[in-house]
């Protein structure tokens, strides 16, 4: 009885202050980074030059505005930084809100706001190439290898969820052990994402994704004649689908294997460089299924539209350790002979 009195007396006294001074009002700081950071240190932190985020921002601020500011409402530049922020750290959202002076709460609601806002560019910037630019993406791939009539290479890359909770939540789990999405993607030579899939679980093997997607269904139709998908020895020899020969001997049966190699390594240098810029692709999304699902085309969406800016690649973000490192050089994200500044090597 004594504790429940004192418990009851410790709330009347919290009562009685709220009812003499108010609620606490919560007062954050809220910087902005987009003036107060140099260009260098902008880059590294959110993973764009500032150009490219205006350039996003100008696309989708009118789903990010508010009607008023009665409630210190968080501007739309600082919503995008925000995401950006989530996307180049996979951190906390409470280390985030820290960092922007934003609420945790208010963190996880603008990131699937922005996300979703993102994604639906999607038609804008991931698109397959008409009869003109097909011509040009044969070209780029010929001048790889010498590999023929060429305007995709297609994989499946697997990126790492929280286990869905689900009676189904098994399903997610590959062959490797962990919870993950297999993505499919087909890019083009300069590493830019022509068609995503993103909704299959990590226990799907590639061809079953392929046999159910929109792309096999158009190259069926012969949407793209006269053209190959290159693709790996998971998947099955088509007519428009070219896969390595399994037991190469004479000369030109070895030629054409190293021709395929050569050139299908375009999709292999799109995932490492699609995962070095946004490193949440790599360390794995600890959301809910349908945000992890928004954010792997958001972030498709963002790497198309720093292709086509011509932006570098980003280098390792700062707070990473060694440890970290190596992981991400494990996953293919970074490569031990690039430029990964003093500090790591």
């Amino acid at each position: 009885m004594e504790i429940e009195e004192e418990m009851f007396i410790e709330d009347d006294f919290e009562v009685l202050h709220i009812i003499d001074y108010g609620f606490p009002r919560r007062v954050y700081n809220r910087h902005n980074h987009f003036d107060n950071m140099d260009d260098l240190s902008f880059f590294r932190r959110f993973r764009l030059y500032k150009e490219t985020v205006l350039h996003v921002l100008q696309q989708i601020e009118h789903n990010l505005e508010f009607n008023n500011d009665l409630n210190n409402s968080v501007s739309p530049i600082n919503q995008l930084l925000t995401t950006l922020q989530f996307y180049a750290t996979c951190g906390h959202q409470t280390a985030i809100g820290d960092f922007m002076g934003i609420h945790q709460s208010a963190v996880s609601r603008i990131i699937s706001k922005v996300s979703q806002g993102i994604a639906r560019l999607g038609p804008q910037y991931i698109t397959m190439p008409n009869r003109q630019e097909q011509i040009h993406i044969q070209s780029r791939f010929y001048n790889i290898s010498r590999f023929p009539r060429v305007i995709g290479c297609i994989d499946g890359t697997h990126i790492k969820i929280q286990n869905p909770g689900t009676d189904d939540g098994e399903v997610f789990r590959n062959r490797k052990g962990y919870f993950s999405l297999n993505i499919q993607v087909v890019c083009n030579a300069d590493l830019k994402i022509m068609d995503i899939v993103a909704r299959w679980p990590g226990s799907t093997h590639d061809m079953t994704i392929f046999n159910n997607s929109m792309i096999r269904a158009r190259f069926e139709a012969r949407q793209f004649e006269n053209s190959f998908l290159l693709g790996d020895s998971g998947y099955a020899l088509k007519s428009y689908l070219l896969t390595p020969l399994l037991n190469p001997i004479r000369p030109e049966e070895i030629r054409y294997n190293e021709a395929h190699s050569r050139t299908r390594n375009s999709v292999e240098r799109t995932f490492g460089v699609w995962k070095r810029r946004f490193p949440v692709l790599a360390y794995g999304l600890r959301c809910k299924l349908e945000n992890a699902l928004t954010t792997i085309v958001a972030t498709a969406v963002l790497h198309n539209i720093a292709r086509r800016q011509n932006e570098r690649e980003p280098p390792p973000p700062e707070y990473i350790n060694f440890e970290q490192l190596q992981y991400l050089i494990g996953q293919g994200v970074f490569s031990q002979k690039q430029d990964i500044g003093p500090k790591y090597v």
